[in-house]
């Protein structure tokens, strides 16, 4: 192989041109990933003359294109290297597509590609000690590496960061010696480079995620919404998007923009929808039939929410999604080429079809006062779904979304924007045994809530956190106080607090009540895209 290189490859590189590298899917590709490789990376990287593995250390890893970013950003910030945000695109492409992470691998971690708040991670005893302490579980398990390549890994964390030995957790045990010996195996059967889910993946047909799609999603002070997401493929893995839809309240949803998919199935998409900029990060099912994934505020990703795609006909949401026995709703019926009758299962009776087209039905229903308790399934013509709407006696317990959560302070004349803190409230019923909190417990899904903050505990209600610590809205978001010193306070404080949420649903005559954990602290002053 011949190699290329660049006289210009170890320049310096200014923080500005670093900020301009940020993973756009609407950046030119024509530049060849690997040429590109070639010119910028072997002046520091070597030729191993396997052409199954060429490059030291770059051809013994595997990541999502986040992961190959953040490389690419550290390799500017700390070894000078210099490269157009069109070529850093261009080797994002090239190494997702070549040494990526098959869907299976990426499916335990994606909350963190889709930036989803507040997610309270289960990590593995071995590595709570030695690498949760510092980075989410996701950080590592989005990476394959060699066995090789994750003990060069370690010896990498002592050169960049040499006093990591000297933290709390690690200066009372020889941590090099644990992580080295110990921890290093682990990783590689744990997250293997030659994990045979890639090899398997990389051979498949990838599915065309050309065409329309029907969407049903949600978006925090806005509420649940349906849409049409019509994709047209510009070239090869790039795409034009729209959207078109209904929020519930029949406010109209409309954008438009690009996207472009990484290894097969990686979706990503930049869109202004109703002015605001925002970003999709979504996985294609393997047969292409659906995609699902997160929709997000470019500016502020913890005001976001879920969203699911589908071509064909189906079901994919209701909106609520349960009734009470004898009550009488609208539902916004969700889904692909609804067409014909409208079935709501045994007991749920549609008195009228207020409005209809092929992505979204809404009805009048009623539920019997004697329909039984349980989930019905729903289909429009061919278009089914199973257990997609409940029937219940009565609310008996409300779960606040999330339990744990942090908001962060910001704003006041500063650089840094606050964090706020959405919520949602999902209800249950009984069950069988009439005791809420059980396995029989009835999902009902998510329903209005009246929202209300309280000190969580006696030291917050001391130090006055409910009064300074922020605000929550009647959508369940959170938006917490400034930043900077405030003389009100006890030594003179930052307007941090302790706080409880509470959601009340309303019952007929009764209310029922959730709450969660709160904690408004300072700001994070270094965001990265895998924390």
């Amino acid at each position: 192989m011949k190699i290329k290189k660049s006289k210009h490859a170890l320049l310096s590189v200014s923080a500005l041109a670093l900020m301009g590298t940020m993973l756009t899917p609407a950046a030119s590709w024509a530049t060849d990933g690997e040429t590109l490789i070639q010119e910028k990376c072997l002046l520091c990287h070597t030729n191993t003359g396997n052409p199954e593995a060429p490059y030291s250390r770059i051809s013994q890893q595997r990541k999502t294109p986040e992961g190959w970013h953040m490389t690419l950003n550290r390799m500017q910030r700390m070894n000078g290297l210099v490269i157009s945000s069109d070529e850093v695109q261009a080797v994002i492409k090239y190494l997702s597509d070549t040494q990526g992470l098959a869907p299976s691998e990426t499916a335990p971690f994606r909350y963190v590609l889709e930036q989803k708040p507040n997610v309270v991670e289960e990590v593995d005893p071995a590595y709570v000690e030695m690498c949760a302490r510092c980075h989410s579980n996701a950080r590592f398990g989005l990476q394959r590496r060699t066995l090789g390549e994750w003990q060069l890994h370690v010896n990498t964390h002592m050169a960049i960061n040499p006093t990591t030995e000297l933290h709390a957790l690690a200066r009372d045990r020889d941590w090099y010696d644990i992580a080295y010996n110990d921890v290093v195996p682990k990783l590689a059967v744990d997250y293997a480079f030659n994990d045979p889910a890639w090899n398997q993946w990389q051979a498949k047909v990838k599915p065309s995620l050309n065409g329309s799609w029907s969407v049903a999603g949600f978006m925090p002070g806005k509420g649940d919404y349906s849409a049409v997401l019509q994709t047209k493929e510009t070239s090869k893995d790039n795409f034009s998007v729209s959207m078109k839809g209904h929020y519930a309240d029949g406010t109209p949803l409309q954008g438009e923009g690009s996207a472009k998919v990484f290894a097969g199935y990686e979706w990503r998409a930049s869109l202004t929808i109703d002015g605001i900029k925002m970003r999709q990060v979504m996985a294609a099912a393997e047969d292409g039939s659906s995609l699902s994934g997160r929709m997000y505020q470019s500016a502020h990703d913890e005001i976001g929410g879920e969203l699911t795609a589908v071509h064909g006909s189906a079901v994919v949401a209701l909106s609520p999604s349960a009734i009470k026995q004898g009550q009488q709703k609208e539902i916004t019926i969700i889904g692909a080429d609804l067409k014909g009758s409208v079935s709501l299962g045994n007991g749920v009776q549609v008195v009228k079809v207020l409005s209809r087209d092929a992505d979204r039905v809404v009805v009048l229903a009623k539920a019997t006062g004697s329909a039984s308790v349980g989930m019905r399934n729903v289909s429009v013509g061919k278009a089914k779904a199973k257990a997609q709407l409940a029937v219940y006696d009565e609310v008996a317990a409300v779960q606040v979304l999330p339990n744990e959560s942090i908001a962060r302070i910001g704003g006041n004349g500063g650089n840094i924007a606050k964090m706020q803190s959405t919520y949602r409230a999902l209800a249950f019923s009984a069950g069988k045994d009439g005791q809420p909190g059980t396995a029989d417990d009835l999902r009902l899904g998510y329903m209005q809530a009246l929202w209300s903050l309280q000190a969580f505990d006696e030291a917050a209600e001391h130090e006055k956190d409910l009064k300074y610590a922020g605000s929550i809205d009647g959508n369940g978001v959170f938006t917490p106080g400034d930043a900077g010193l405030n003389p009100e306070r006890k030594f003179s404080t930052n307007n941090v607090g302790n706080l409880k949420v509470i959601a009340q649903v309303l019952d007929g005559d009764k209310a029922v009540e959730g709450d969660a954990h709160l904690l408004v602290t300072v700001p994070v002053f270094v965001k990265r895209a895998i924390q």
